[in-house]
């Protein structure tokens, strides 16, 4: 079992370009400075393996990278299509909100925002994340050393999202498993398959014990909304949880380590922050333009049309690249820097349009009380002077993190 977890995360780094990949953004740039559409497939541009979705072997594939373009394409839900995913995504997380179009699409999300609204973050808050972080800065706040990604970062995110859905502890590590096998289908679609029957199976019996006696977390939630009338069905909401298990930790594993990897490379930057926790807000903000935890999402092309000069013809695949348009230099002026004193302007990070990210709220909620936890617990916080510096780089083409962030403190 150890084994298989090991592989199954290995092999999802080595096909995200996790110690491959270190800087696609000044390539995305040289790109855009060419064009603001580009025609190619950027994993095969970076040297990675690409999945192939079946049924689109013929397609054209292009590649959006201005924030112009990008926001075209994902506020054009009619032109841009989202039913991609279901021969990707979809195979092992079943029908969910990220492949549907409108009008399914509201419907759905409509059933399942309240659990994610600004109001409900508190109740988490409270609940859920504050206790988890506590715990896990607890756990070094003593040491005067950590690893920061193993110890907090990596960790805590999925208790967040077991313990909101009412998950024993004990089931966290096989949880945390199936959920990267799932998502690296692309370099092992038996594994991602046999990951998504087993997380249904898991789910099944939870679902139905919530059914008969539903409590005050996120999956009595699910089975007791309605609108209209209207209930999930169970494989409504298990594609769901499958979809919240990539969605909900990963990203905010990688967001928060790149935030803190951005401030411990910037001291004169962290102490400001340390100092001013006025200034947490813009810091997150900037964290997310600067580095966002998943640089691309793609799209299907329902019909010929033109972005920003350039024609795209129907059916072709078009991939929003997220990380390119959070570093356009015609919006941000020296958009590699990170700096936390910068303008505040809107980015990419959580897309934008219909589909933008129903776990916005929670993703910084999460990232504010951690950074909170740790300033308060550990005092003088700094990058361990003896660490490998290509350690600590985040790396990565479409999921980006550091693979490792030792700090000292005290």
């Amino acid at each position: 079992m150890e084994a298989a977890g090991a592989s199954a995360f290995d092999d999802f780094d080595e096909a995200t370009g996790t110690g491959i990949v270190f800087d696609p953004y000044s390539e995305f740039v040289a790109l855009m400075q060419q064009t603001p559409v580009w025609e190619g497939k950027l994993g095969r541009h970076f040297g990675l393996n690409e999945m192939t979705i079946p049924g689109t072997e013929q397609h054209r594939h292009f590649v959006a990278l201005s924030y112009e373009a990008v926001s075209q394409v994902l506020l054009d839900g009619t032109t841009f299509s989202s039913k991609g995913y279901a021969n990707s995504m979809g195979l092992v997380m079943g029908h969910s909100i990220l492949e549907m179009d409108e009008p399914e699409h509201r419907t759905y999300r409509d059933l399942l925002k309240h659990a994610f609204t600004l109001k409900a973050m508190d109740r988490w808050r409270d609940r859920v994340v504050e206790p988890i972080i506590d715990e896990r800065v607890s756990a070094i706040a003593d040491r005067g050393r950590a690893e920061l990604v193993r110890d907090v970062t990596f960790p805590f995110p999925i208790q967040v999202i077991a313990q909101m859905l009412g998950l024993p502890e004990e089931d966290l590590a096989e949880f945390h498993r199936l959920a990267v096998e799932l998502i690296a289908i692309a370099t092992n679609i038996e594994r991602g398959l046999a990951a998504s029957q087993s997380l249904r199976d898991y789910f099944a019996g939870i679902v139905g014990k919530r059914r008969a006696a539903p409590g005050d977390d996120l999956i009595s939630m699910l089975v007791t909304a309605e609108i209209d009338g209207k209930r999930l069905t169970d494989e409504e909401i298990f594609a769901f949880l499958r979809l919240l298990l990539p969605a909900g930790a990963e990203t905010t594993y990688r967001s928060s380590s790149n935030l803190l990897a951005g401030l411990l490379a910037n001291p004169a930057q962290l102490a400001a922050l340390v100092a001013d926790r006025g200034l947490m807000k813009q810091a997150i903000e900037e964290g997310l333009r600067w580095e966002p935890p998943l640089t691309t999402i793609v799209r299907t092309a329902t019909r010929e049309v033109d972005i920003c000069g350039v024609t795209i013809p129907e059916n072709a695949q078009v991939t929003a690249c997220l990380g390119a348009a959070n570093h356009d230099p015609e919006r941000w002026e020296k958009p590699h820097t990170f700096d936390i004193f910068r303008k505040p302007r809107a980015h990419m990070a959580f897309a934008t349009g219909p589909h933008t990210c129903l776990g916005l709220h929670l993703a910084r909620m999460e990232t504010e009380t951690l950074l909170n936890a740790l300033f308060d617990r550990l005092p003088n916080l700094r990058l361990d002077p003896g660490a490998d510096p290509k350690a600590t780089e985040i790396s990565g083409l479409m999921f980006r993190a550091p693979r490792s962030l030792p700090v000292v403190f005290g």
